[in-house]
């Protein structure tokens, strides 16, 4: 397919638009600069609700706030925050949210600004964990004082939290593309138990050969993050990917141990 994606040179991006090549797809990024393989957002006119569209009929990828064209196979990407932070709720895709804090109420402005009328759009919304991958996420900010021993759980570890390999992140995605029995909202996190942050922390340190037992108390969070973000950080989710495993993907990496050991390794 020809397939025009939003947000195309980030961290994810990157990844996601190295996997379609791969797969044998062209990509068109939708970018503020022209260049080969580029389209413009005035070009395009998707910034703006215009009624230019990249000619053809295909497939579109957009990171958060992206709206693509209105074609029978539209694609959205929107993720985190989504749902309520709990230490005792089980959230799926039917699960209530969006609704709770300003992030939540961002993330619902989101998807609702991506939402194309009309039921001859395909379109399937993917709402992420949080990401792992070498050389950027995640990893990117903690590698380093983990190396150093300094790493440990944040606040009382207690928190559940919700992760996915960077490479299962954009698999998920190609394969909403492909497959086109695929719709709605599928949660983009790893179908392992759920994982606290403090089993988190442990296994990081374990894959990297360093102690893990310095704590980051909540005070110090709330101080550095701020209150918003500080409670995505101090209350997790237990967020499990029931509808996505129900489309028939195939998980690379299922388990932390297994994302860990290629991110690290």
């Amino acid at each position: 397919m020809r397939v025009l994606v939003g947000g195309g040179t980030g961290f994810i991006g990157t990844a996601l638009v190295r996997l379609l090549k791969a797969r044998g797809h062209q990509v068109t990024l939708a970018s503020r600069t022209p260049g080969p393989d580029r389209i413009t957002w005035v070009e395009s006119s998707l910034s703006k609700g215009g009624s230019q569209q990249p000619p053809g009929d295909h497939p579109v990828i957009g990171q958060h706030h992206l709206q693509g064209p209105r074609t029978p196979q539209d694609l959205d990407l929107s993720h985190r925050s989504y749902y309520q932070p709990s230490l005792t709720s089980e959230y799926d895709e039917d699960s209530p949210g969006g609704d709770f804090d300003f992030f939540s109420n961002l993330v619902t402005k989101w998807e609702a600004a991506a939402k194309l009328p009309g039921d001859s759009t395909r379109q399937v919304v993917v709402r992420s964990g949080v990401v792992l991958g070498r050389g950027g996420g995640a990893i990117g900010h903690m590698l380093l004082p983990f190396r150093l021993g300094l790493g440990g759980p944040i606040g009382s570890g207690h928190q559940f939290f919700p992760w996915i390999h960077i490479s299962d992140l954009v698999g998920i995605l190609a394969h909403a593309l492909e497959e086109r029995h695929v719709q709605g909202v599928l949660n983009g996190v790893a179908p392992a138990p759920a994982t606290t942050n403090a089993e988190f922390t442990q296994a990081f340190g374990a894959a990297l050969g360093r102690p893990a037992f310095i704590p980051l108390p909540s005070a110090v969070v709330q101080a550095v993050f701020g209150q918003e973000r500080a409670i995505m950080l101090l209350e997790g989710q237990k967020v499990i990917p029931r509808r996505t495993l129900a489309t028939g993907y195939q998980y690379s990496f299922p388990t932390l141990e297994a994302a860990l050991k290629e991110v690290v390794g």
